[in-house]
């Protein structure tokens, strides 16, 4: 489960190095699971925030765990819902593609909550008009995202066709 649903550390790094380009930055992980890239990348960049929400509240604890033990003090995660926050308190958005298990049967990480593709639908148009409404200059990394979830308005700055990352900055 870990290929498909965290992150790895090389790939951490990257985002958060354009996510939180000055200190300060307060960067939101749609979907965190277990909390591996907020950790990681709040290691790589004291300086800056790193939030996490997830909807499963084991995987919740499982990530509060990990930072104190990691004595990270730059990390918070929510349990909830992304829908239930105002993206607006935030500089940037990690997004790896945390819909997806809508759309597919396989490699689910539990049943704990519920699954349809009109989720998935109701998700991503969800994240599109968050992501409108977000300053000039928000920064936002997806990470093999389908980009459909991206409005008009954000430029692709960089990518990595082979780790399947993009970076974008609304313009």
């Amino acid at each position: 489960m870990s290929k498909i649903h965290w992150t790895p550390l090389a790939i951490a790094k990257t985002a958060a190095s354009f996510l939180a380009p000055v200190a300060g930055s307060r960067v939101l992980d749609i979907g965190s699971g277990i909390g591996k890239f907020c950790i990681s990348a709040a290691h790589f960049f004291p300086d800056s925030e790193f939030h996490g929400v997830e909807q499963r509240k084991d995987l919740v604890d499982l990530a509060i765990a990990a930072q104190q033990r990691s004595e990270m003090t730059n990390v918070q995660f929510l349990h909830g819902n992304f829908t239930e926050l105002s993206l607006e308190h935030y500089d940037s958005i990690y997004f790896y593609n945390a819909f997806a298990e809508n759309m597919i049967d396989v490699a689910r990480i539990d049943e704990s909550i519920d699954y349809s593709p009109g989720l998935y639908t109701y998700y991503s148009n969800y994240l599109c008009k968050g992501l409108e409404n977000m300053a000039s200059g928000t920064r936002l990394v997806t990470f093999h995202g389908y980009g459909h979830e991206i409005p008009m308005g954000y430029k692709m700055v960089e990518q990595d066709i082979q780790k399947n990352l993009k970076m974008w900055i609304k313009i």
